[in-house]
């Protein structure tokens, strides 16, 4: 295993007293970079004759390495380190988000209307018009991201209290890409039949609900029963979002091999809720052979330990993940670290595509395959091609808040992946650009409206 690349997610800002000489400074970032940290910003705090004070942000690849990198310069004679702190932590003091009124309450006026006795009113109208308590409330960029901390990231079960930090962030997304209000909610209970209670005690706050971190097989009853009850959208992002994603980058992977949806064979290891998903939204767009593959090996027919989300995509041949790999087109995985070698890829078909995408460290590291796959995409950041779900959930609750749609259909899953895939030109299309930056601002308008359009096609859609 090779080291991954520092990057902001161990990032460490370095409070530092030295001496007001040439060349110490020189010496503290030679320390950094001699065990492979990456510097970021310098600042200068303070300074007299004879002392300099200085804090210095320095990203490390896990925290073991931060640690050799506070060692490295506690050793410089002369240098203090007056304190050290976790940029990824001070972030996340106090919690990501707050809530704010919209209107200002400057005056009794404005507080009789939003209040007593005015607001008694627009109770009235919901009461006698229900259908009014979109247009009236927050309800209409309202939604409610759920969890119940049982499969947080790929770290496992780890609660609904671990869990709410990723629920704050995914409200932060949902706000910053489409403008999306929503509200983390953790429930201290990992029962399918509670959760499903629970979301639907709380649903009339909200115009959708996010269904975020919930192990499988549960979060598929729990979405389908949720979808049969409630009249709003339900997504869970784990499955759906990164099948929406990895179809877009497929899309594009497959223009540069000039090779076909129909013709290839496709290997996805981990047949988990992002695995199924994505089988089943690859074969809604027109792929034929779908090999999956879970920890025992190759889904396969002569299996009785299958569950029956496994079961509808068992085949007619059994062996390794790396039996399933030789002569495939592609490989995408959602499962483990380290669980490709560079031997599978070159055992693969011409021109292999591997989306690794296991987060923090995929099943196999980009360097390792750089002259054997013809494009990598994996889940991180400071790769190129990262697939990550920021591309599709904000868009798909634009779409489906703004046009009222009364649930989720594939055909939104199928419209969403190819309006993220249509934003790649052919003049910019390459094997390290087949989707989006996550930041380009076309990317929800275009979701948006395509969920919308095929809201209308399916009849889901109230407005």
């Amino acid at each position: 295993m090779v080291n991954l690349t520092p990057n902001p997610s161990y990032s460490l800002t370095l409070r530092l007293e030295l001496p007001n000489r040439a060349g110490t400074l020189a010496a503290v970032t030679q320390a950094i970079a001699s065990v492979g940290g990456n510097l970021g910003q310098i600042t200068l705090i303070e300074r007299t004759l004879k002392i300099s004070r200085r804090e210095i942000t320095v990203d490390a690849w896990s925290t073991e390495h931060a640690d050799q990198i506070v060692e490295a310069v506690q050793v410089i004679p002369d240098v203090k380190i007056l304190k050290v702190s976790d940029r990824t932590f001070d972030l996340h003091r106090k919690g990501k988000i707050t809530i704010e009124s919209r209107l200002p309450l400057t005056s009794q006026s404005d507080l009789a209307m939003a209040y007593t006795p005015g607001v008694g009113r627009i109770c009235q109208a919901i009461a006698a018009e229900p259908e009014q308590v979109f247009s009236l409330t927050i309800k209409s960029n309202m939604v409610a991201v759920v969890t119940d901390g049982s499969a947080v990231l790929g770290l496992g079960n780890l609660g609904p209290e671990a869990a709410l930090p990723v629920m704050e962030g995914k409200a932060m997304l949902f706000k910053e890409f489409a403008g999306v209000d929503a509200f983390p909610i953790c429930l201290a209970t990992q029962d399918t039949e509670e959760i499903i209670k629970a979301v639907k005690y709380i649903s009339p706050v909200f115009g959708g609900v996010n269904l975020e971190d919930i192990s499988a097989p549960r979060c598929f009853e729990i979405e389908k029963r949720l979808r049969q009850e409630l009249d709003i959208p339900i997504f869970h992002d784990d499955q759906h979002g990164t099948a929406i994603v990895s179809l877009a980058a497929l899309i594009n992977a497959l223009k540069l091999v000039n090779k076909s949806l129909e013709s290839i064979r496709i290997v996805i290891n981990g047949a988990g809720a992002a695995g199924i998903a994505i089988a089943l939204l690859l074969k809604k767009a027109g792929a034929k052979s779908i090999w999956l593959c879970d920890s025992k090996g190759i889904l396969s027919l002569k299996r009785n330990d299958l569950n029956p989300e496994k079961q509808a995509f068992a085949v007619d041949a059994s062996g390794t993940l790396a039996g399933a790999m030789k002569g495939a087109d592609v490989f995408l995985g959602v499962s483990a670290p380290g669980v490709v070698t560079p031997e599978m890829v070159k055992s693969m078909a011409k021109d292999p595509i591997v989306f690794a995408m296991a987060n923090p460290i995929p099943e196999i590291q980009p360097e390792l395959i750089q002259n054997d796959a013809a494009v990598i995409a994996t889940g991180r950041s400071d790769y190129p091609n990262q697939i990550n779900n920021v591309l599709a959930f904000p868009g798909v609750f634009r779409g489906a808040l703004d046009c009222r749609a009364k649930t989720i259909t594939e055909n939104m899953y199928l419209e969403a992946a190819k309006a993220i895939a249509s934003l790649i030109t052919a003049s910019d299309l390459d094997r390290e650009h087949i989707v989006p930056s996550v930041f380009d601002s076309r990317v929800a308008t275009a979701v948006a409206a395509a969920v919308q359009h095929a809201a209308r096609q399916d009849g889901v859609a109230r407005e």
